[in-house]
């Protein structure tokens, strides 16, 4: 017998906007870490519409590194949100600092194309 596809889902991880942090384990060396997160979906402001992109963050960390984890479900928690594309890339980057303090931060949201239009937010920290 097949499973039944349509089945209630049972998700025990959330949306969640707390960005936890875990000790950087060289911070006397210079690297940087990079995550692309293909996935990244918010709302139109103005149509309620969902919005697709990539988001790509890079930085160079100090005393604290982003714990994936964390950093997904923070990610997801946009889903419902209406927010101008902009505002959603600067916002995430401000969070992302406040929560580890890098170095340097970029992050990149590379939105899939609507009404004709490819929209790439590149913000940057310092």
């Amino acid at each position: 017998m097949y499973a039944n596809p349509l089945q209630e889902c049972s998700v025990s991880a959330k949306p969640s906007r707390d960005l936890e942090t875990f000790p950087n384990p060289k911070p006397g060396r210079e690297y940087e870490i990079s995550f692309e997160c293909g996935e990244f979906t918010c709302l139109c402001p103005r149509t309620g519409q969902p919005d697709f992109a990539t988001m790509t963050i890079t930085y160079v960390p100090d005393r604290q590194c982003v714990e994936l984890k964390s950093l997904k479900l923070y990610l997801w928690s946009y889903r419902d949100v209406g927010a101008f594309h902009e505002d959603v890339v600067n916002h995430i980057l401000d969070d992302l600092v406040k929560a580890c303090s890098p170095r340097r931060m970029t992050v990149e949201g590379d939105f899939f194309i609507r009404g004709g239009i490819h929209t790439v937010v590149t913000a940057k920290h310092p």
